[in-house]
């Protein structure tokens, strides 16, 4: 029997499409290069080779994310990549809050689409009181 299909899994649903989409935007980007892309590597400290490998990671992690039965090892992997971005952010000195806001809104769309998610981390709304 399925599991009932209501609006906040929509909401999840919506908000990891939209994630996915920007890790397959650039990652595409990285495949297709350019002196933007240089000028960003060099900045970063990274050396052009990494491009590839980059991009077929950050493909790969977004799809992974799509896939319904491997989406919690998708969201693992892509909070790895995130962190990764963070810190090489944060190394160079620019700021970094919108790897923290992608990485937040992967869990997010993950925790609000998969039930069993949402039961191992279940929000409480209101605190109980023992006596």
């Amino acid at each position: 029997m399925a599991a009932p299909v209501g609006k906040i899994v929509w909401v999840g649903r919506v908000l990891s499409v939209l994630t996915s989409l920007v890790f397959l935007m650039t990652g595409v980007m990285k495949l297709k290069g350019g002196p933007q892309l240089e000028e960003g590597f060099a900045h970063l400290g990274l050396p052009m080779s990494m491009q590839v490998p980059l991009a077929i990671l950050e493909i790969s992690c977004g799809v992974i994310y799509l896939i319904p039965a491997t989406s919690v090892l998708g969201a693992i992997l892509l909070a790895g990549y995130m962190g990764g971005a963070i810190l090489t952010h944060w190394r160079v000195g620019d700021p970094f809050i919108a790897q923290i806001v992608l990485g937040l809104l992967v869990w997010l769309g993950l925790y609000l689409r998969e039930q069993r998610l949402r039961g191992l981390l279940p929000l409480r709304l209101k605190l109980s009181e023992t006596p």
